[in-house]
Parts: C-alpha cells; structure tokens; sequence
C-alpha cells in the first residue's frame, strides 16, 4: 500500500499500486531522469524510434539552453531529427493556434516521436499534439517553471481564451539540473511560486473534500506536502541557484504532477490561487498585453487566497484550515527567493484584481474557498478589504 512514498522520483515512471484511498492508481510514463548530468538520457530513451523520423521543437531561448545540443546528440548518434525552432525575439511564446498548427505541419509522415526542449509553452503544445496524433513525446526540461512537465493537461490558448485541454502524459521527461539552474531568474521564480500554490491548493482540497464531498487521496497530499517542504527549506538558495535547492525544486514540481497524474485530476496542484491566476491572464490576453509567466502569477496569488482563508476561518473545517498557511509566512517566502510578491508588481490594476476577487470562481468548474466565500455572502466584503490592504483604501 502507497509503496510510491517510499521510491525515489526517477524510480517511479511505471508506477502502479493499491493505494490506502481505495483506488488503484497508475503512472503512466516510460521513462523519467531528473538530476545532475542526465542530458545524454534523452539517446538512451528515444532509442526505440531510432529508425522512425522525429520532430523536435524549441524557441530561440530553448534551443540555446539546450535544444542545440540535443540536436547534435542525436545526429551524431544517427537519429533522423526534423528541428523547428520558434523565434520569439526577447518575448516568449503564447500557446495559441497557431504555435500548435505550426506543429503539425512540422510533423513528417510517418513521424515516430516529438522531442520538445522547453517548459511550460513547448511541453503544453507538445502533449496536446501527441494526444490528438497519438505520436509519443519525450519533454527536455529547460526551467524548473512550472509543474506541468508530467501532468496531462494542456493549458492552452484558444480565441483568447485559456482552456486547458485533456492531452496526454509524455513518454519520457529528461530534466538537467545543469540546464535548469541556468535558466532565467524570472523562470526560477516562477517555479518557485507555483510549487507554494500548492499550499493554499492542499487545503482547498480538503476545503471541497468537506464541504462538496470530492474525493482526496491522503497519499498524494503527503507526496506533495513532503516535495513543499524541502523547497520551503531550501527557499535562500533558491536565488543564489544552489544546485541542492534548484534540485528540490524540480522535485517538487515533477512529484506534482506525478500526484495529479495518480489521481486524474488537478487537485494535488491547483485551487483557487490558480483561478485567479488564470483570471488576471486571461484579462492580459484579452488587451493583448504581456501576460506574465503562470507560476510568477499563482505565487502572488497564492498570499492572497491564505488571507481569504483567514477571513474565512470561521466557515472552514478544522483540517483544511490546518493546511492553509497565513500570508504573512508565503510573502516572506516569496522576498526569500526574490520573488515578486504583489499584484502590483506585475501590473494588475485595481480594477482588475477586483473583479478578479469576485469572478474567479468561476474559472473553473472547482469548489474553493472563494466559492464558499461566495455561497456565505461575503465575497464583496472581503474583494474590498484586501482590495484596499493593496491599493490604498479610496
């Protein structure tokens, strides 16, 4: 029973067991290498499709983190590598129509394996892709950004809406720490933001466990809790990229999306700090501005669903008010790592977040403090208290 607590991360692509929910529960991927050195991986787990042509995408950032050199490993080992390479200038690449439809006409005839080198954007287009053409892929991780590199969902934009579609979990993961501490500070953080989501995520979990009667799975929520607290450990060497605290990092997003891969659903990662999130990009997309990197986003995000719970605390039930932290220990972790702290800090105005307080429970078809805060009358109220902790009382 939950014998997965006891594997190491790389031990469990494969995994299948009776767990103690009641469920059995699988995960579904070939090949997993996360740690020092393990970029010469990628050879060992594409060899399969060797005689098969690929395709393999990056962008500009990518490719030079580690998409040319991916390139070089496989032809000079004999592999048939078809690369596309989205150029972005210094932006980054929006997950839209025309990134995946691009994609697929990348794709050769006959095509047995994609390899996408990136993080969030790349590996979203790349599962997606796979699951509607059925062509495995394997994702070389290039940032430990964000918690996706084994989960099935694929976030994407479509008419200027993000949806996240139901895709596939990837083949196999190749994740470098020599590449990944590299990668840009903003990403880092963004990494770092996401996996401290979780802790408002978790209690919102057992918040709808409660009260709307889902199903919570105690072995994923201690999966998660123990990644969390390595990272929370380790948050001053998040930005002085020591290898141990960059490595705890990945972990944690990776034993993520391994929990949500387990269960089928999101849950392990994402509750209300991530509809708002989801809230303010869409809004961003809408007026056709930049829209700020997701984990960045559910890291300021996060403070602010701690506090709703703390306004909350008389409606919540014991357990699930024991996981939520209060926002002055996530702003504190987030000025740890360097990380950007307020709504402000990456432009949301008042307005916006506002009506971001008071409509992003409706993101998603989801039970989260913010729902309840709205079936108990009280969501106005409390909109406008933190509205004006933040903007300045008008």
């Amino acid at each position: 029973m939950n014998e997965i607590l006891d594997m190491t991360m790389n031990e469990m692509a494969n995994a299948s067991f009776e767990c103690s929910c009641g469920h059995h529960h699988t995960f579904g991927i070939e090949h997993l290498a996360i740690g020092k050195g393990t970029l010469p991986k990628l050879l060992e787990f594409a060899a399969p499709f060797k005689n098969q042509p690929i395709t393999m995408i990056s962008d500009n950032h990518t490719f030079e983190a580690a998409g040319e050199k991916c390139l070089q490993l496989m032809e000079d080992d004999g592999f048939d590598v078809n690369s596309h390479v989205f150029q972005t200038g210094d932006g980054i690449l929006i997950p839209d129509e025309s990134v995946v439809g691009r994609v697929m006409m990348e794709l050769r005839p006959g095509t047995g394996l994609i390899v996408s080198v990136g993080s969030g954007t790349l590996n979203d287009t790349a599962k997606y892709v796979s699951a509607r053409t059925g062509i495995p892929y394997i994702i070389v991780c290039t940032a430990p950004s964000m918690d996706g590199y084994v989960a099935d969902g694929a976030p994407l934009i479509k008419a200027g809406r993000k949806i996240s579609f139901v895709a596939t979990l990837p083949y196999g993961v190749v994740g470098d720490t020599d590449i990944m501490k590299e990668a840009p500070m903003h990403l880092i953080h963004a990494g770092f933001g996401d996996v401290l989501g979780k802790l408002t995520a978790l209690a919102d979990w057992y918040l709808a466990r409660e009260i709307a009667g889902d199903e919570c799975c105690e072995t994923c929520v201690t999966l998660v809790q123990r990644a969390l607290k390595k990272v929370i450990d380790n948050a001053e060497g998040i930005a002085k990229r020591e290898d141990e605290a960059i490595l705890y990092l990945i972990e944690a997003l990776t034993l993520t999306g391994v929990a949500m891969a387990l269960v089928g659903i999101s849950r392990p990662a994402s509750g209300a700090e991530h509809m708002l999130s989801h809230y303010w990009e869409m809004d961003f997309i809408a007026k056709k501005k930049f829209p700020e990197l997701h984990g960045i986003k559910v890291g300021i995000a996060t403070p602010i669903i701690a506090e709703v719970f703390e306004m909350m605390e008389d409606d919540i039930p014991d357990c699930a008010m024991e996981l939520a932290p209060s926002r002055e220990e996530v702003e504190k972790l987030l000025k740890t790592a360097g990380a950007p702290v307020l709504p402000t800090d990456i432009g949301i105005d008042r307005d916006l977040f506002y009506h971001s307080m008071l409509g992003a429970y409706r993101v998603r078809e989801r039970y989260s403090v913010l729902e309840l805060a709205v079936q108990k009358g009280r969501i106005e109220e409390i909109a406008k208290k933190i509205t004006d902790r933040i903007y300045g009382a008008e």
